[in-house]
């Protein structure tokens, strides 16, 4: 294998900016002739129900179910996913299934509500969704820790029923992922994959019944349903490639950060690995340990075109710079790899997920740290969150007028109301005014 040089910028040049902004750029631009076979997908889904559920799932998932009662598996089914486990698979997903629900309990928001001197009533009433719907990844893609990130804040918020949909392509089941879901409590499960399975929860068909919120990752025909329901049901986010941002001191072995940058560039070839250091030696030992690394990945190719494509290092002054990049950057996931990352870590705005100390490897928090592994990518971290439990909450506002308040508020209101020629909300609240 060529040894690979790493992009170096350096943010003291006057052309840093836009040699960042060039290497962050992502082309996302929707693939016209992907939408518009989604939209053709969707379409069927509504018209013809299950029948186009079941037609799709055989013709893209090379399957061969006769009749729609076939696309649902039994509670009993993912119970002996369970038991057919080895003990040491069981305690793994129950300690990061225990982990995250602990976690999550934390996030859970309360109703709340206060009075006023003169009776009334102002507050907020918190509800759980009815029901949501859960994408996972099927095949031999084994994606169990996305089972638990999504289903158990759904489950820990009071979601009334969880339905997750898997493909199974040639009827192929991933135990790893039954025996999550049966340890996350989801309700029903179908087998079912791409922009059919998302159209299905959206709008339901006899046997697959909608849903308020979609939430978890897919492929391009996936996300590009997920644009397309949105607004008939509340969607999680549309998740670009995966991202790790590193700020180190130089003092941190350069093999822990080098494999934590291969962690998330070995996902796919887009993926962005991006260290930042304002030791500039340090940089060369992270390149030489890639390149001594790098042979002996399995995913060695796609690391590698990763790195070269979309990963850079980045030489800066000082970390309180090394800070202000990373707000720049607003990158899915930042390890903060320096002597005091409680320090640096209040110069911090803009990230998904921080992991501070030289000991916190990227990599626990997507199995079993406890915080969500669902991110903001592609700099989304400028203004969203992690996926929590909050996304399956709702908030109702509250009021509870006094006779004393609503003759103190109608004045108010009335005055405004007028001053925006709507006599009927005007009078609606003059009626209440006893004075």
């Amino acid at each position: 294998m060529t040894e690979l040089k790493m992009l170096r910028l350096n943010s003291s040049h006057s052309d840093f900016d836009q040699q960042l902004n060039a290497r962050l750029a992502w082309d996302d631009t929707d693939d016209m002739d992907i939408h518009r076979r989604v939209l053709d997908i969707i379409a069927d889904v509504r018209s013809k129900g299950d029948q186009a559920v079941l037609d799709y799932t055989n013709q893209f998932d090379d399957c061969s179910f006769s009749d729609s009662g076939e696309l649902e598996l039994s509670p009993s089914a993912l119970e002996d996913a369970w038991n057919s486990l080895d003990g040491k698979q069981q305690t793994a997903l129950q300690t990061a299934a225990q982990r995250i629900k602990t976690y999550a309990e934390h996030q859970k928001m309360q109703s709340w509500s206060f009075t006023e001197d003169d009776g009334t009533l102002l507050g907020q009433h918190v509800t759980a969704l009815d029901k949501a719907g859960l994408y996972v990844p099927g095949g031999k893609a084994a994606y169990p820790s996305s089972v638990l990130m999504n289903a158990i804040p759904a489950k820990t918020a009071g979601v009334g029923e969880l339905i997750m949909v898997v493909p199974t392509p040639k009827g192929e089941k991933n135990t790893l992922v039954l025996a999550a879901a049966f340890v996350a409590g989801v309700d029903r499960v179908f087998t079912i994959g791409g922009a059919q399975a998302i159209a299905a929860l959206a709008y339901g068909t006899k046997r697959i019944p909608s849903v308020d919120k979609i939430v978890g990752p897919g492929n391009i025909y996936v996300a590009t349903a997920k644009k397309l329901v949105f607004g008939q049901v509340g969607i999680d986010m549309i998740a670009g490639p995966s991202e790790i941002l590193v700020i180190c001191d130089g003092q941190t072995e350069p093999d822990w950060i080098a494999m934590d940058l291969f962690s998330q560039a070995e996902h796919d070839e887009n993926a962005q690995a991006i260290l930042i250091s304002d030791n500039p030696t340090f940089l060369d030992q992270v390149e030489a340990s890639i390149n001594t690394l790098l042979p002996q990945m399995e995913r060695a190719d796609i690391i590698k075109a990763s790195l070269q494509s979309r990963g850079a290092f980045i030489q800066v002054n000082t970390l309180q710079e090394a800070a202000e990049v990373t707000n720049s950057i607003a990158p899915e996931h930042l390890e903060l790899s320096v002597a005091d990352p409680d320090a640096l870590c209040k110069q911090i705005r803009n990230a998904g997920a921080i992991f501070m100390g030289r000991y916190t490897a990227e990599a626990l928090g997507d199995y079993c740290a406890g915080p969500n592994h669902v991110l903001p990518t592609s700099s989304t971290a400028r203004y969203s969150s992690p996926l929590g439990v909050y996304d399956f909450q709702k908030r109702s506002s509250l009021i509870n007028c006094s006779a004393a308040g609503a003759n103190t508020l109608g004045k108010t209101a009335s005055l405004l109301a007028r001053g925006e020629g709507l006599t009927a909300h005007a009078r609606s609240a003059e009626y209440r005014i006893t004075d």
